[in-house]
């Protein structure tokens, strides 16, 4: 990891800072004959939304290192809105952990309802392509905090198990 005084000079940023919010609209080719959007389709949003967090927070590039704890709760369906939204829980180093959460709306009758979650990791990288340190998180409320701890156990977990599947 390139230890780049500016990289480490990056102010931190409070999770929200970087919080960003995607809506999208489900088309047929979204979906299967009957109607069901496509999990792939919703992870592609995901990761995206995901990247936005992760490149504001970094202000670099930022690349999708792993999808984790991916739950689909309730279907998605074609002519629903999609919404997403993302926020930073935990940096370490150069990764990151973006927790996402899904909710479809249908627009004819104005229910909502949570679809999903997810929690994906990014790794910052400098200009060569080489992991960086990302800026720190700025806690400011109860829950900035909770969710970092709650994060780092995560990120610990990940970490454990990369070892394993390694060797």
């Amino acid at each position: 990891m390139q230890n780049n005084p500016e990289n480490l000079s990056k102010k931190e940023k409070s999770p929200e800072e970087s919080s960003a919010d995607v809506i999208v609209r489900m088309f047929p080719s979204d979906a299967n004959p009957a109607g069901n959007v496509f999990g792939g389709e919703i992870l592609k949003h995901i990761d995206m939304v995901a990247g936005i967090v992760a490149q504001r927070h970094a202000q670099s590039n930022a690349v999708t290192v792993s999808m984790d704890s991916v739950n689909f709760i309730k279907p998605v369906f074609v002519g629903n809105v999609l919404k997403l939204n993302a926020r930073i829980n935990y940096v370490h180093n150069s990764s990151m952990e973006i927790e996402v959460k899904a909710e479809a709306e249908d627009i004819v009758t104005g229910i909502k309802t949570i679809t999903g979650t997810a929690f994906v990791t990014f790794v910052a990288l400098d200009k060569n392509g080489k992991p960086t340190h990302a800026p720190k998180l700025l806690l400011k409320t109860d829950e900035d905090r909770q969710k970092f701890e709650e994060g780092k156990i995560r990120m610990e977990e990940r970490l454990k198990n990369r070892k394993k599947s390694s060797k």
